[in-house]
């Protein structure tokens, strides 16, 4: 259908009629002319337990009878209490949450608590940031300095604040004379060694356990553990980005309990609600959260909010959403399903175009070359978004790609037969997209 709506990430030339979605069950998107599609992206990397969910559609209408919206400027609410308890049981360390509407406000207040925390504490030198490169934690300013990937941002280079980036290991595209374990250690000493330069800095921002929106770089085992540590060594804190590899998508609750790397502050997002409502939330650890403390006259408090923060009807989904997580043994249903990715791998290495397979939890990227002994990636005319959305469709499977990567991200209860076929879809769309691209 053709559209008023500006959509997102689209060539607006290519894109000039939308498919129309008018409801959805389970893992199953059906369109305004009854076509059905496997929910191959989880709707953008947000749904939990498939659409039409009885127990959370009932958490939304019970609380929209009672309290709609409050706001949190000196008042509270039930539902935003009842989260912020679950978040902080669930998240080890941690102590206080501050709401937000979305992930990339997540990280604008992670960014900012981060840098007022020494501003607070009296300490004027501690003013910079530094990142990995290729990291990515939202649109907004703040986030996309601090996750500035070239291909997306740049055109607002000279807008964004500067931030000192350090390489990340991808064992695919390791540099030439070096292992993967020899180019771990490079990137970790060139942290260590410009951190015991200079005492600027003032936060290490990364996502948790992968980059996701950079390609799906899953990080070596115990590299973010061995940042966390030169972090604490150098007095710097540690922020993570969850909002997109916790709650379960790389197979744990808290990705950062699985890397042995305590954080100072972290974001969740995107499954928060189940994929339900739009909520996201920046938590802190005692430390942080008492040094805004003090006098009205001390001007220690962090100045921000949102309209919607704290919104009790998304709070209330949200709790619920928690609740069923461990009333469904969620985590250790996604561990025993995502064993389906295994299962298909080989065949789907076996297409000629498909360079590399990125693989961890319910989080698969397929990266696409046009020639795997030089790991050059595919790059037709037409955009490959466009040409995998079009032959997912004609396979029943809604798929999106970053680049030349295809990215599988379904909703995380998907079933294990459900899960096969959308791989068994996505080798199809592969195989029958090739023909538009090489």
């Amino acid at each position: 259908m053709k559209s008023s709506v500006w959509h997102p990430n689209t060539q607006m030339k290519e894109w000039d009629k939308f498919t129309k979605i008018t409801s959805a069950k389970g893992v199953w998107l059906t369109d305004s002319k009854g076509n059905k599609m496997i929910d191959g992206v989880a709707s953008m990397w947000c749904n939990v337990w498939g659409h039409s969910n009885p127990q959370l559609i009932k958490a939304i209408n019970q609380q929209s009878k009672k309290l709609q919206h409050s706001s949190q400027f000196n008042l509270t609410t039930e539902p935003a209490e009842k989260l912020a308890d679950s978040l902080v049981k669930i998240s080890p360390k941690m102590h206080k949450v501050f709401y937000s509407d979305n992930g990339s406000s997540a990280m604008e207040i992670a960014i900012k608590i981060a840098l007022q925390y020494w501003k607070n504490r009296g300490n004027k030198k501690k003013t910079e940031i530094a990142t990995l490169e290729n990291g990515y934690h939202g649109d907004t300013f703040g986030a996309m300095s601090v996750g500035y990937v070239p291909e997306f941002f740049g055109k607002f280079k000279k807008q964004l604040f500067s931030t000192i980036q350090f390489p990340v290991p991808n064992k695919y595209r390791v540099p030439k004379g070096f292992t993967l374990t020899d180019y771990e250690n490079y990137c970790l000493d060139k942290i260590e060694k410009r951190f015991s330069k200079k005492d600027n800095i003032a936060a290490f921002v990364l996502e948790s356990g992968a980059q996701v929106a950079g390609g799906v770089i899953i990080y070596p085992k115990g590299f973010q553990k061995k940042i966390s540590h030169i972090c604490k060594k150098h007095d710097i804190l540690f922020v993570l980005d969850e909002i997109a590899t916790g709650f379960g998508r790389l197979g744990s609750m808290t990705q950062y309990e699985e890397q042995k790397s305590i954080p100072d502050i972290i974001a969740y997002g995107k499954m928060l609600t189940g994929g339900y409502l739009t909520m996201a939330a920046t938590l802190t650890n005692k430390k942080i959260y008492d040094s805004f403390l003090g006098e009205f006259n001390d001007w220690r408090h962090l100045f921000h909010g949102h309209t919607y923060t704290g919104n009790p009807i998304a709070a209330a989904v949200a709790y619920e959403n928690i609740i069923m997580y461990k009333k469904k043994n969620l985590i250790k249903k996604i561990q025993k399903t995502s064993k389906v990715f295994e299962k298909l791998h080989n065949e789907i290495s076996e297409i000629d175009i498909v360079g590399d397979i990125r693989h961890k939890g319910m989080l698969m990227g397929i990266e696409l070359v046009k020639d795997k002994s030089k790991k050059i990636p595919i790059s037709p005319k037409k955009s490959i978004n466009k040409i995998f959305f079009e032959e997912g469709k004609k396979n029943g499977i809604y798929l999106r790609t970053l680049g030349n990567i295809v990215m599988l991200v379904p909703p995380l209860a998907i079933s294990e037969s459900e899960l096969d076929l959308l791989l068994k879809r996505t080798i199809s769309t592969i195989k029958s997209a090739k023909s538009k691209m090489v």
